[in-house]
């Protein structure tokens, strides 16, 4: 029996990581899953450049508006799913794609991930409703002092991170850092990871242009629908958060779309940062899809 082979597609925000994903699998015949911690919320869908409708149709897409923004959902329960999805993919086919940019969602599929503990849903809307407050300085200074241990080598700009390690800590009393082991779980398919690169202003240019797209699709309105709901973890995240300030009062529209523009580079530089540390990703130009297939092809 052949053995089975996941093809990983990864690269920063607005790279083209779709469009070379769905080349792939009607090359190859198979399927897709999203590594996309937020295409899977139904409700958000212009601000998390979800494959179109066009897309969808041509390729099957699993974690794609599977659910709804009140599920809590993480890198574990992704393994889980992902590893599903795979099952089934595999019952038909020998080969199937994962694409995304969550890098620690890809990691969980392709390494495994620990079981981490449980948390306290009040202290972390207690950190939230402080962070939303006080702000990055506050949440900056707090997790430096109650977890040094942590902090020292974290992403210390990345609001998501340090409010997790922070609840995570006040939960448990211990570090998050110690729930990471290096330990690697067996796979029963072959890996093969393609990441997609661009000169960084060509990149940025794509950022900012898909940015003005997804205003004039309707960004405004689709964020304005979920206003009422902006308390959710799920909805603080780039797009959204920018538009709950402005329908706040807090920023002109003129001022919100640059900084989703900024703050949308300032995720395509940390994804780059995640994505360049592992050694098996074989970098290509979105452009060079014969390329990628015949690396894809040589190493299986």
């Amino acid at each position: 029996m052949s053995r089975k082979r996941l093809i990983v597609v990864s690269g920063p925000t607005a790279v083209g990581k779709t469009a070379v994903a769905i080349t792939l699998a009607e090359h190859f015949g198979t399927e897709i899953i999203s590594a996309d911690s937020r295409q899977c919320y139904r409700e958000m869908t212009i601000g998390t450049a979800k494959p179109s409708e066009e897309e969808l149709r041509r390729v099957k897409h699993y974690f794609i508006n599977s659910h709804s923004i009140a599920e809590d959902l993480n890198a574990g329960d992704y393994e889980r799913l992902a590893l599903e999805y795979c099952a089934d993919i595999f019952n038909k086919k020998d080969t199937a794609i994962v694409c995304g940019g969550t890098g620690l969602y890809l990691k969980a599929l392709c390494e495994g991930i620990d079981e981490m503990p449980g948390i306290d849903k009040e202290i972390e809307k207690a950190v939230r409703a402080d962070y939303a407050e006080k702000g990055m300085e506050w949440l900056s200074h707090t997790t430096g002092a109650e977890d040094p241990e942590f902090f020292m080598g974290a992403e210390q700009q990345n609001p998501a991170r340090l409010m997790r390690a922070l609840v995570f800590k006040r939960s448990t009393g211990q570090s998050i850092i110690h729930f990471r082991s290096a330990r690697v779980k067996d796979r029963a398919f072959e890996i093969v990871k393609i990441a997609l690169e661009l000169p960084r202003a060509v990149l940025y240019e794509r950022i900012n242009d898909r940015v003005d797209e997804m205003m004039h699709s309707g960004l405004l309105q689709e964020a304005a629908a979920l206003y009422p709901q902006r308390h959710l973890k799920n909805l603080q995240t780039v797009g959204y958060s920018e538009i709950f300030n402005y329908l706040d009062g807090k920023t002109s529209l003129e001022d919100c779309v640059d900084l989703i523009k900024q703050h949308s580079r300032n995720y395509a530089k940390r994804q780059l940062t995640w994505f360049k540390k592992d050694r098996a990703n074989q970098w290509f130009a979105p452009s060079e899809i014969d390329a990628i297939i015949d690396y894809i092809t040589s190493h299986v």
